[in-house]
């Protein structure tokens, strides 16, 4: 699978000539998948915020990118669905398009549907994240970014072998120090970016895209 995690989505023509790049054609004969599941764990998140990742309405959205097709994946739903029904339907998108939310959340669920198990066969697909839909990639999101109350830690899936602090200077609280104290709290290397900023991984080769700020921090 090749990734684009991004901070705050398609947010400047670096990071959508990334996409472009990963997905090996134009958006415009792509066929895309958005989940929208992580929104349901924070409880900064509601209705009206899925549907505006869902209607490609806000800054940084990726639903209105020009897609051939864009479909609506909601993890909680699949575990009630036989796997032969929604499986084909992942395989045949070129792109998940999963936003922010609860990271930890999004990780419950995606375990849960069995999505997580099916990701290592998805060679050729691309996982385009916005904020917690690139942390779950991560080894650990760290306690302060935990707002699901049934989360029992701050891990996720480990697909990459880096953290991520997003949003920098976004938010108040979101600050180069922050991020500083925030990594000092984790093992392993991380990432500090801004909504101006994405890192993108392909056959375990990282590298950023920005027109904005970010740093690397080696744990």
């Amino acid at each position: 699978m090749k990734l684009l995690l991004t901070s705050g989505g398609v947010t400047n023509p670096s990071i959508e000539t990334a996409l472009v790049d990963l997905l090996g054609k134009p958006v415009s004969e792509a066929d895309a998948l958005c989940i929208p599941t992580a929104q349901w764990g924070h409880p900064m998140c509601s209705p009206a915020s899925a549907f505006r990742f869902v209607a490609g309405r806000g800054t940084g959205t990726m639903c209105d990118l020009g897609w051939r097709s864009v479909g609506l994946l909601e993890l909680t739903a699949l575990p009630s669905m036989d796997a032969e029904r929604w499986v084909p339907w992942v395989r045949e998108a070129d792109v998940l398009l999963v936003d922010g939310g609860d990271a930890t959340y999004l990780c419950h669920w995606l375990r849960e549907c069995g999505l997580a198990d099916l990701l290592p066969s998805l060679t050729d697909t691309t996982w385009v994240g916005v904020s917690a839909g690139s942390m779950v990639m991560t080894p650990r999101i760290g306690d302060d970014f935990v707002q699901w109350g049934g989360a029992q830690d701050d891990r996720t899936l480990g697909v990459v072998d880096f953290s991520i602090f997003p949003h920098l200077d976004v938010f108040p609280s979101n600050t180069m120090a922050a991020a500083e104290s925030w990594a000092a709290g984790l093992e392993g290397p991380s990432y500090v970016m801004d909504d101006q900023s994405a890192i993108r991984v392909v056959d375990g080769v990282v590298d950023v895209v920005s027109e904005g700020e970010w740093r690397h921090l080696p744990g």
